[in-house]
């Protein structure tokens, strides 16, 4: 196999955002069999393999997600070993922030873990992607509440050194288009920059409408960016739309 990397250690964080993250500010998340580092599945589905991975890697991989577990990478191009399933591949872009007018907005409200069973409503009539139980526990979520009812949300997921990534952002049918998800991407932004990071973010290159909204609000593309998901041998097949990365998904399954 070629890898498509430089060495680790001239790696830019944001060519490897998973093991950046995982390797700094989320090394308390990490799970580590190997060279092979992932989070918890109840946090986010993202694994770190490293730039050109021997069979030994596979294996360890293998064992960290077990017989019919998902192994979801990003910014790697290698091709997962054979009689592995590949369940969904595509590409991606990696957005910056370079002229973002990040504010705090008054109508956004810090969530906590007693709002994640409504986030998980959400997610589940918006399918942005992944959100998990404890995805709440990898930084600030920002949500907007209209009679009370959660109706659109924004936070943060990986956080390689200097960077956050705005991620889970997701409107209810019902009020979109009156500016919500801006209005908390910047929120997001604001709370990032405060911190001394700065904010950047991912998006299927397909999703058009997606790249354009996040252009016109002042981030810019870094790099195109490969997403894929594959199952370790011994489950059944399972639905793409379950497996796939956040934001990526959702363009997958128009």
């Amino acid at each position: 196999m070629t890898g498509s990397r430089t060495p680790d250690s001239a790696l830019h964080p944001l060519d490897d955002p998973v093991g950046s993250a995982l390797r700094g500010p989320h090394a308390h998340f990490a799970e580590r069999r190997g060279r092979i580092l992932r989070y918890p599945p109840s946090v986010t589905p993202w694994l770190a393999l490293p730039d050109r991975p021997e069979a030994a890697d596979w294996a360890d991989a293998a064992a960290l997600a077990g017989p019919g577990g998902i192994v979801t990478v990003t910014a790697f191009r290698e091709r997962p070993p054979e009689d592995w399933e590949v369940v969904f591949d595509a590409e991606g872009v990696q957005l910056v922030d370079v002229a973002v007018e990040a504010a705090p907005w008054p109508e956004a409200v810090r969530l906590g873990p007693a709002d994640v069973p409504e986030m998980l409503d959400l997610v589940a009539r918006t399918r942005p992607g992944p959100f998990e139980t404890r995805t709440i526990e990898l930084g600030t979520y920002l949500g907007v509440r209209r009679d009370g009812v959660l109706v659109a949300m924004a936070g943060e997921r990986l956080r390689p050194p200097g960077w956050s990534e705005i991620s889970g952002v997701c409107t209810d049918e019902s009020v979109r288009g009156q500016g919500l998800a801006g209005g908390l991407v910047r929120a997001v932004a604001h709370e990032i920059r405060a911190r001394g990071e700065t904010p950047f973010l991912h998006a299927a290159a397909s999703n058009t409408n997606a790249v354009r909204l996040y252009e016109s609000l002042g981030f810019a593309l870094r790099r195109r960016t490969p997403f894929l998901s594959a199952i370790v041998p011994g489950n059944p097949p399972i639905r793409v739309a379950d497996s796939a990365p956040d934001d990526v998904r959702e363009a997958a399954t128009r």
